[in-house]
């Protein structure tokens, strides 16, 4: 059976998985890291590392030679900018970069708040997304800006590699605050605001689903040891790789464990959230993606673990100590600087009563954001257990927490590199003509455990409210 290769470009790593476009077995992966630069607010990364770091991960995997299609999905929202060869003009500026967090204000001022945004955009900006990023390089460096030949997004900026072709796909796009989910295309009156000023030749051409982004170039080939010719993808963004990955239908429930944090299902109709809560993103098979992203998840957690001391899952069986987990400021809710606190902490509280505090506060931020999604889309399947993934799906506290918490059953699957899986069943469906997601479904991505729900923990919800409402007083 033909091999097909799906790539992950997140921000810490480039991973490659090598799969059975027929069975969905994996039969090669691998790896190569990133490295992520910058202080306080500021993360980038060359985007020649991702360049070098894919070449590393093809090789480490190898079956280069017997790959027959390839497509990227890659970490969401990030600026690439380049010159008129293709050669980046500076670092790229990563989601989770927050410089542009004074830009995201003024810009859903200039079109008179968050309510246009939803309706005619599909989210409210955050400095997470690419048009602030934007409009900060206009800002503070003039003269990039003025340079550039050509604006992408991680997965493009490889993809482009790969090809040659300046594209990019709906779930990605969607990303930007360029384009818009109500009309499937960019937004001119967004390119021409003064902050802006970002003529749409520079931009990539959005691609549907099932479209190839086209075919690997010689010197691509050359580079990766892949076969010149073989069909490319037309990729996504990760969160839509994921989704894509686990086959989701409408109705069923994600939250994704990692760094950071996101809870988002697929959707047959368009979300529309003017609180900025939840992104309406687009899917990567035609439907909509509403999304709720955290910036303090897994890593704020092991944190916490590291001060106090204790292994992960050493957290207490109860507490009465809240943590609210902002270490890097928040994007959900929108607190771009925000700071961590632990509320509650008493003579006698032990290490492992603080521990599962922060389990609590960084869970809690997920599943009130699958309340504003299933309130603002076609809704969640009340019978459908939440799909748990990413590094943190593995551990015992954080399923534990996810389930006493939401008071549903939990699956977690046993396949673990879903965002390139995603880009694998891309790989295949522009190989064989099947819908991306049929492939997924069909390769039985979901295979995992299922955890029986448990009584909600209504009382600690409530505690933990309660003191993130006082402290908003405090900080008002």
């Amino acid at each position: 059976m033909p091999l097909v290769a799906g790539v992950d470009c997140s921000t810490q790593s480039t991973k490659v998985l090598v799969v059975d476009a027929e069975t969905g077995a994996v039969v090669a992966q691998g790896r190569a890291s990133h490295e992520v630069t910058g202080v306080g607010g500021v993360r980038e990364t060359d985007p020649e590392v991702w360049w070098r770091a894919l070449r590393e991960a093809v090789a480490e995997a190898g079956k280069a030679a017997d790959i027959a299609a390839i497509s990227i999905a890659g970490q969401q929202h990030g600026l690439v900018v380049l010159d008129e060869a293709g050669r980046p003009l500076r670092p790229a500026k990563l989601w989770n970069d927050t410089e542009s967090a004074a830009d995201a204000r003024q810009l859903t001022e200039a079109f008179g708040g968050p309510d246009w945004w939803a309706e005619h955009i599909g989210l409210v900006p955050v400095a997470s997304f690419t048009a602030t990023k934007w409009a900060w390089l206009r800002r503070v460096e003039p003269q990039i800006a003025a340079a550039a030949r050509a604006v992408r997004l991680p997965h493009d900026f490889l993809t482009e590699r790969l090809t040659g072709a300046g594209v990019t796909d709906r779930s990605d796009a969607s990303g930007t605050a360029w384009w818009s989910t109500a009309t499937e295309d960019y937004a001119d009156e967004v390119l021409s605001h003064p902050s802006q000023r970002l003529d749409r030749s520079l931009l990539p051409r959005v691609l549907g689903p099932r479209r190839a982004a086209g075919e690997v170039t010689a010197a691509a080939a050359e580079y990766l040891g892949l076969r010149a010719g073989i069909p490319v993808g037309p990729g996504a963004g990760d969160n839509a790789g994921a989704a894509l990955g686990l086959g989701l239908e409408p109705g069923t429930p994600a939250i994704s464990l990692g760094t950071s944090g996101t809870a988002f299902m697929s959707s047959a109709t368009r979300p529309v959230d003017a609180s900025g809560d939840v992104a309406g993103f687009a899917d990567a098979t035609g439907r909509f993606l509403p999304l709720a992203c955290t910036l303090n998840c897994t890593l704020a957690v092991d944190r916490i673990a590291g001060w106090l001391g204790l292994e992960r899952d050493a957290a207490a069986a109860s507490t009465g100590v809240v943590v609210l987990p902002y270490f890097d400021g928040e994007r959900t809710p929108n607190l771009p600087n925000a700071a961590a606190s632990i509320v509650g902490l008493r003579q006698a509280t032990e290490p492992g009563e603080i521990l599962l505090a922060a389990y609590q506060g960084a869970v809690l931020s997920l599943l009130e954001a699958l309340e504003v999604i299933d309130a603002r889309s076609s809704g969640i399947d009340p019978a459908a257990p939440i799909v748990l993934i990413g590094g943190g799906a593995q551990g015992a506290t954080w399923r534990r927490v996810v389930r006493e918490l939401s008071g549903r059953s939990v699956a977690v699957p046993e396949a673990t590199e879903l965002v390139a899986l995603g880009g694998a069943a891309q790989a295949a469906a522009v190989l064989g003509g099947e819908a991306p997601e049929a492939i997924a479904r069909r390769w039985g991505t979901r295979r995992g455990t299922l955890l029986d729900p448990v009584e909600r923990d209504t009382a600690t919800l409530e505690r933990i409210r309660a003191a993130r409402a006082r402290l908003a007083e405090l900080n008002a």
